[in-house]
């Protein structure tokens, strides 16, 4: 017998939230409460199509052209969308990842990433999600194992929900961002920064999404006092919102409205709420761009919380 195509599924309970990490990529398949889902997942049997719930490791989003330059030397990547001919969200997804611990509230999955084609660097990584009472928090570390210096990002991409079946159009989105990135037709980032104000991407406070169709890059996030960022979706009749929360390591949040996924029936039914480290193309822009020395070590933090 063959089991669940992500393998082994770890089930979390705290209170009335129940969440599913599965073992391919330490991925989220499931979040909710017993009010609903939170998160638009995805079935046992089926895969996570358009990234739900991945981690996006060593780098969120799009490499131009699959190819960067490093330290002086050109490294060419796999082409994994063929649309913009890009290497996408990183090397970990298709990945199985180690189990290390776990309880009734938390799991720790655990990755040694080799030096393979494009990224001939070797990363100890460790993703740990836990259950609280004001929700699901996600801690990413990677360590640089290699003998060299590495360029690292990291991001998540969960999708968020609060009505089931109905579309994002009329729920509410509040984005506290200064400006989005100028990106190309593929989505590459120009390098210009665009102030939101006066703009339809002004999401500073909370408005319906409307027929905007969302694949977006925010920076220039306004932290609230206790250094968090806080991306919000309210139900359209107030009943329900989620939080996505991230700590200052991130200094961008992708949102993307879902309108090109392969799967037309799952379009604009969540909304994907991106935490990155980094921005799209940093490994060449050098936006936000970590460089990790040998034995140096980095953590990023972020969570959803039901409101």
């Amino acid at each position: 017998m063959t089991g669940p195509p992500t393998g082994r599924q770890y089930e979390l309970m705290q209170g009335t939230q129940r969440a599913v990490v599965v073992e391919l990529g330490a991925g989220l398949r499931e979040y909710g409460t017993d009010r609903g889902p939170i998160i638009d997942g995805y079935e046992l049997d089926d895969q996570p199509d358009g990234g739900r719930g991945q981690l996006l490791v060593p780098w969120p989003n799009r490499i131009a052209d699959a190819r960067y330059r490093f330290a002086g030397e050109e490294f060419r990547l796999p082409v994994n969308e063929r649309r913009t001919g890009s290497a996408i969200h990183g090397l970990v997804r298709d990945t199985p990842w180690r189990h290390v611990d776990s309880s009734a509230t938390a799991v720790t999955l655990a990755l040694d990433l080799p030096p393979q084609e494009g990224y001939p660097f070797t990363l100890g990584l460790t993703a740990t999600y836990s259950l609280g009472d004001h929700g699901l928090t996600v801690t990413v570390i990677a360590l640089n194992a290699g003998e060299r210096p590495c360029p690292y990002g990291a991001g998540a991409h969960p999708y968020i929900r609060l009505a089931a079946g109905g579309l994002i159009d009329d729920a509410l989105l509040r984005v506290p961002a200064g400006a989005t990135l100028e990106a190309d037709d593929r989505g590459i980032p120009t390098g210009v920064e665009l102030p939101v104000e006066g703009t339809a991407f002004d999401f500073r406070s909370a408005r319906p999404v409307g027929p905007l169709k969302l694949d977006t890059a925010f920076t220039r996030l306004e932290p609230d006092h206790d250094g968090l960022t806080r991306v919000t979706l309210t139900a359209p009749d107030g009943s329900r919102s989620a939080v996505v929360w991230m700590d200052t390591s991130h200094g961008y949040v992708m949102i993307y409205s879902g309108d090109t996924l392969p799967d037309v029936s799952r379009r604009r039914h969540g909304v994907a709420i991106e935490p990155m480290t980094c921005a799209p193309d940093a490994f060449n822009s050098g936006a936000g761009l970590l460089v990790l020395q040998p034995g140096e070590q980095h953590g990023s933090t972020w969570g959803i919380a039901p409101l």
